[in-house]
């Protein structure tokens, strides 16, 4: 897998485990040990891929994940001690794509890791003959993965993406939590969370003001993109 890969987290047996595993997988590693370097070697080595710890010198995982969601949306994976859903949900408004608590199993690390890579990644190779989706003012470019709104560019997450890809392909068909869930997160649905929930009402709070204008409830079914 020719894919690099950031680790940024303060301890060093932490990167060292998590470097032992993910180059046995072929990916090529760059490391961190605090967020203003994790934020030099993201402008400058433009990694496929984050895992980002929470609890780091100078400048911590919260704020570095807010700063690499105004420069890029590649998949960003929260690794934190704080198993709390109140830090998860925190860390999955800011912008992650997914979550991995402390103490983890190095293997379930890199499974989650190869399902970001080729849930984000494939999507530039199926859809570069697609052309754009276009839905009343929206206009997802598919090439390069982007929304706009007018002349306005949406910074997207990789889920909020193929979200997106989702309901602006069928604007006006209703899709329940599960399509939305195994299309976005590239996982089976096996029980109901508040992660569609929240990404849904990011979603929103990034398209208007007006929370409904696009995305719309339909209760006990699921969501739909407004025509």
């Amino acid at each position: 897998m020719d894919y690099k890969i950031l680790i940024a987290d303060d301890e060093p047996e932490i990167r060292n485990l998590l470097r032992l595993y993910l180059e046995n997988e072929n990916y090529h590693v760059i490391e961190a040990e605090d967020g203003q370097r994790a934020l030099d070697l993201l402008r400058a080595e433009q990694p496929a891929l984050c895992i980002l710890d929470i609890m780091m010198p100078k400048i911590d995982g919260y704020h570095v994940l807010q700063q690499i969601r105004k420069e890029s949306n590649i998949p960003v994976i929260i690794l934190s001690a704080k198993d709390a859903d109140s830090e998860k949900i925190l860390g999955l408004n800011l912008g992650a794509d997914d979550y991995l608590a402390k103490p983890f199993n190095p293997l379930e690390a890199v499974a989650r890791v190869n399902s970001n890579i080729r849930r984000f990644y494939s999507l530039g190779t199926k859809v570069v003959q697609e052309g754009n989706l276009a839905v009343r003012d929206l206009v997802l470019n598919q090439d390069a993965c982007t929304l706009k709104k007018g002349d306005k560019i949406i910074q997207l997450t990789s889920v909020e993406y193929r979200i997106m890809e989702l309901l602006m392909k069928h604007p006006g068909k209703v899709f329940t939590k599960q399509q939305i869930y195994e299309h976005g997160w590239g996982e089976e649905y096996i029980v109901a969370d508040n992660n569609i929930m929240v990404c849904i009402s990011k979603l929103r709070a990034k398209l208007d003001d007006d929370p409904s204008a696009y995305i719309q409830t339909i209760r006990g079914l699921g969501y739909r993109l407004e025509k």
